[in-house]
């Protein structure tokens, strides 16, 4: 058995960014271990989830365990900091938000995990944090830093194929959304992608444990069953430096395909 730990700036962001590659793994027996920077406090809840008074840091971290159950993760952690809100927002400033953690510190909390589970695995994003949010570009450098201080074998960069996004939009005469230029990499720097299309029901199952933020009406839940599998179905990785063949863990060998 071996252990991958995934770890994400907010709430909801590991149904999106490696749900599919989570729930392969735990189908397969491995341990999987969520960790989150915050509690995802300036999401937007969807209209009326919310009771009187429950605030939104206690529902989103309930959600994470539901998600978890849902991948099979078996440990659910947060760092403590606080959510950073979108990029240029005064919420950057924050003192305790997740963006201004000194990059030192953060990754000897996470190493602190890390140092618990020997993971064979570790996900972070890439170094635009898959959108430029920068809680997700802070995940991608504090991973990497803690990575280095676990010695942790692979780090595995989530991101989003980009030349893949455009090849189906264009195909489901679909508008291509403006930020295009931010969102993910080029399939030319992208080294490994996991097939996780046997898994879409477990990570729109993942994405439905998020109420508070993807409503029955959400576009992602909506989708047909074969344009969610299709669109979703991969994820994709950037593995820099790339095990050797001859060293690499086996569970990386059984679930990253290489690309190239």
């Amino acid at each position: 058995m071996a252990t991958i730990v995934s770890f994400h700036a907010h709430p909801d962001d590991e149904s999106i960014a490696s749900a599919g590659t989570l729930a392969r793994a735990a189908a397969a027996g491995h341990r999987v271990v969520l960790v989150f920077a915050t509690r995802g406090e300036l999401g937007e809840p969807v209209p009326g989830v919310l009771e009187p008074g429950e605030q939104l840091a206690m529902r989103r971290s309930a959600e994470c365990y539901a998600s978890a159950a849902v991948l099979g993760a078996k440990r659910v952690e947060f760092l403590g900091y606080t959510d950073s809100g979108m990029i240029g927002e005064p919420s950057n400033d924050a003192p305790f938000c997740f963006w201004q953690a000194d990059v030192e510190h953060a990754a000897k909390r996470l190493a602190v995990i890390l140092d618990e589970e020997e993971p064979d695995i570790l996900t972070v994003y890439d170094d635009n944090g898959g959108y430029g949010h920068p809680d997700h570009i802070q995940v991608h450098r504090v991973g990497r830093r803690a990575a280095e201080l676990s010695a942790v074998p692979v780090v595995a960069q989530g991101t989003i194929n980009r030349d893949w996004m455009i090849r189906g939009l264009k195909q489901s005469g679909a508008e291509l959304p403006e930020n295009l230029p931010t969102m993910g990499k080029p399939e030319a720097e992208i080294t490994h992608r996991v097939d996780a299309v046997d898994f879409v029901d477990q990570k729109r199952a993942s994405m439905r444990a998020h109420a508070s933020q993807m409503g029955p009406d959400h576009f992602m839940l909506t989708m047909p069953d074969a344009m969610f599998a299709l669109g979703m179905g991969t994820e994709f990785y950037i593995v820099d430096p790339v095990p050797n063949p001859a060293s690499a863990p086996e569970v990386f060998e059984e679930l990253f395909i290489s690309l190239h």
